[in-house]
């Protein structure tokens, strides 16, 4: 293994005759080429910047209008309308100046001034279009006129070949909500969940707020919003995040799964060179903006792809109040685990990415590594896994200076962190419980053997299988999910394995090898790791995961019903858990904000009025038409609230932001802590799925496992589920084993029959009354 020393560019002694310098000049090349590397970067992005910023125009189109310009004066004609001999005149220019020239000079100068004008005036046209929101509350396959005639124009100003952030400038700011509007829509989601007397006190509260402290609140979110780009997103990721105090590992951290049926090759150190070289090829377009901007599925509808610029050199800092979330412009290693000891690995050599079969053999020697752990370095990974404070006191205190500022300093830095397991993970047939392991090392692991803090960190198995666990702070679960299906479809269909299930190509060998990182732990900082261990591993044992695939229809079967295969899911996850625990309790979906800028999530409250109608009537055994009715009904209710909260009209992020004015303002509202403090004991996320990456039809088995979370309350669940093609349905079923009412195989046993009788219930063939074999018991009201 190459020490640390072994990367210092020079050496020197002092002799009699003076002082004798030994100059590296491997190092000292690797620094002239890691510069060049970070030139080009600055140019690439220079040039990018030029061509969003003159987006939904190009470049080339002020050569147009200039020539425009002068041609038109050649024929004798002032389209400036006398501006041209304005700025002739006020032209500061020498005397040597001919007047053809100054004529010339103000000509471009005009010509510019035009260009810049109409490049406004279009991405202002762009930015109204884009703010037009009624085409998503049209009937499915009905377009109204109108919404034709808006396709057309956004075509028409959003340019061609677009780069990954030309629409950032164009796209319109999250608009704050009437106040009467939020709270009337929070009193029709708590309705179902509360008896008269109940919903008369929150009736009360909520026009006491609405009248007196609500409108002052409202006043200065308001001016928030003129001034802020987005008014939600930097106080969401503050106070929901980076100031949370308890750990981040299962509370907040996810993850992310690999193929369901295919391990590409068994081989650990040959996956992973395939694998992390696809995610710095990832990392080279999102860094040249040659990913396509992400737009909702079958539209021409651009979203917002700002949290796109953290997902690489990226690092959640601890602090003792509230964390940071550091982010570095370049990284050209990552920092691996395994065995306890953490190496830095870089991933480019003589100005070049190693190829997929360059790392394989860097990480192989790794593997093959014989060196014990430092003293105190094994276990040094469960610093952020435990509680906050502990951590950004021990960063303070130990790894602020040093041996130990340096290696930290390495991993924080890295463009992500790795780890190399020493188990075997991965889904077995006939037995089920495989899966279940696999999903909760995801999770959080052996507590020790993952950077948490990481934007993410990516897992290899010993059998060749992998994973991710990722960091939510800097962003959420789709934008890492859409790198994580890019790294699985070019491991697979691009770069490949050869026939022993080695990565392809030869190796340099003149490669330095990876570099082991030192640390100097003293026994008081030991102490402190074992405590944040004690913490986190008790929160692991806590969490219950079952994980299941539902093959026998999928959300092809579903839309031939004529419903949506979200909403028929909720409704699913709803009657589940009225079975499972013999009430109702507020339900949180979560949706995206992202049609605009900046834009991160909102709530749908999933739980209605309608869909707890529709759950009674089946349960109650009412009439199969009555049924079907009751559910079509909830069914649109769940769309339409679902587009709300899409268009900037949710309940949730505006009564948050309300909150935090009344924070600052100090000043108590009764109505606003009543609201933040409602428990979400079903917390539900849907995992989108990159289909243009994958031929599922061709090899249907290259399909990912999706991903999962940590149950947000401790007496609740909670669930992902992700579409897999048009035949399958996967689940992650999580809640906590302390709980004695929650048990995850119990409840995706419900979820598996309600997902048979909801497609029973809409078949064209049930016809006949349907009447309940057994009453379920009376509603208990959520408290």
């Amino acid at each position: 293994m190459a020490e640390a020393h072994q990367a210092v560019a020079f050496q020197f002694t002092v002799t009699p005759d003076g002082i004798d310098l030994h100059l590296s000049h491997q190092a000292l090349t690797e620094i002239y080429l890691s510069g060049v590397r970070s030139w080009k970067k600055r140019v690439i992005g220079l040039k990018n910047s030029v061509v969003t910023g003159v987006y939904p125009a190009s470049p080339s189109s002020w050569l147009f209008v200039v020539v425009a310009i002068l041609a038109t004066m050649y024929t004798r004609s002032d389209p400036s309308m006398g501006l041209i001999a304005k700025i002739q005149e006020h032209l500061p220019v020498s005397q040597s100046m001919s007047s053809q020239c100054q004529t010339l000079v103000s000509a471009v100068l005009f010509s510019t001034m035009l260009w810049l004008l109409l490049i406004f005036t279009m991405r202002m046209c762009l930015k109204q279009l884009l703010s037009y929101h009624r085409w998503m509350f049209e009937k499915h396959g009905k377009m109204s006129n109108t919404t034709k005639v808006w396709v057309a124009l956004v075509r028409i100003f959003s340019g061609r070949k677009p780069l990954l952030y030309s629409y950032q400038g164009s796209l319109p700011n999250l608009p704050v909500p009437l106040i009467k509007d939020t709270v009337s829509r929070h009193l029709e989601s708590v309705r179902p969940l509360m008896d008269g007397a109940e919903y008369e006190r929150m009736t009360a509260l909520s026009e006491e707020f609405e009248s007196s402290l609500g409108k002052r609140l409202q006043w200065y979110l308001k001016l928030k919003a003129l001034w802020a780009t987005n008014y939600v997103s930097d106080w969401w990721e503050e106070y929901v995040y980076l100031r949370g105090r308890s750990p981040i590992m299962v509370n907040s951290n996810y993850y992310g799964m690999d193929f369901m049926y295919v391990t590409p090759t068994p081989i650990q150190a040959a996956r992973a060179g395939n694998s992390l070289h696809a995610y710095f090829l990832y990392r080279r377009k999102l860094n040249k903006e040659e990913l396509k901007p992400t737009r909702i599925p079958g539209t021409v509808i651009p979203l917002c792809s700002a949290q796109c610029e953290r997902i690489f050199n990226t690092t959640r800092i601890p602090g003792e109040e509230t964390d940071t979330v550091q982010h570095w412009q370049d990284s050209d290693y990552i920092a691996v685990y395994h065995r306890g000891r953490y190496f830095r690995l870089r991933m480019y050599h003589s100005g070049r990415l190693l190829s997929p079969r360059e790392i394989e053999s860097q990480i192989q020697k790794v593997l093959d590594d014989p060196s014990p752990p430092s003293k105190g370095e094994a276990k040094l990974g469960a610093l952020t896994a435990g509680d906050r404070i502990p951590w950004a006191k021990a960063r303070a205190k130990y790894f602020s200076s040093g041996v130990n500022k340096r290696s930290l300093d390495f991993i924080e830095k890295a463009a992500f962190f790795v780890t190399l397991d020493d188990e075997e993970q991965g889904g077995v047939a006939g037995d089920p419980s495989r899966i279940d392991s696999y999903a909760k090392s995801l999770l959080h692991g052996k507590c020790y053997d993952r950077w948490f803090d990481k934007s993410f960190t990516v897992v290899f198995f010993k059998n060749g299988k992998m994973g991710l666990n990722g960091e939510h702070s800097w962003a959420d679960a789709p934008v890492l999910s859409h790198a994580w299906q890019y790294v699985l479809s070019t491991d697979c269909f691009q770069l490949g394995y050869n026939a022993e299930g080695h990565c392809k190509g030869q190796v340099d060998s003149s490669l330095p090898g990876p570099q082991k990182l030192n640390w100097e732990i003293p026994p008081e900082c030991e102490e402190q790791i074992c405590g944040s261990l004690a913490v986190a591993q008790a929160l692991a044992d806590d969490v219950d995961v079952h994980v299941f695939s539902f093959e026998e229809f999928g959300k092809g079967k579903i839309k031939k019903c004529r419903v949506s295969p979200d909403a028929f899911i909720q409704l699913t996850l709803q009657l589940a858990h009225y079975r499972d625990q013999g009430r109702f309790c507020l339900t949180y979906e979560a949706s995206m904000t992202r049609l605009f800028k900046e834009g991160r999530t909102e709530t749908v409250r999933s739980c209605t009025n309608e869909s707890c109608a529709f759950v009674r009537a089946l349960e109650g055994g009412e009439e199969v038409d009555v049924c079907r009715r009751l559910f079509h009904e909830a069914s649109e209710k769940h769309q339409h609230l679902y587009r709300m909260a899409m268009t900037g009209a949710g309940i949730d992020r505006h009564l948050f932001c309300l909150y935090v004015v009344s924070k600052y303002l100090q000043v108590e509202s009764p109505f606003l802590k009543e609201v933040l403090s409602e428990p979400w004991r079903l917390s539900t996320s849907q995992t989108p799925l990159q289909v243009e990456m994958f031929d599922l039809v061709n090899h249907p088995e290259y399909v990912s496992c999706g991903g999962g979370f940590g149950p947000v309350a401790d007496d609740g669940y909670g669930v992902s589920y992700c579409s897999l093609g048009e035949k399958m349905l996967n689940f992650h079923v999580t809640c906590k084993h302390s709980c004695p009412n929650t048990d995850a195989n119990k409840f995706g046993a419900e979820i598996r029959k309600a997902l048979r009788d909801l497609l029973q219930l809409l078949s064209p063939e049930q016809a006949e009354p349907r009447r309940a074999a057994a009453r379920r018991p009376e509603l208990k009201k959520d408290l």
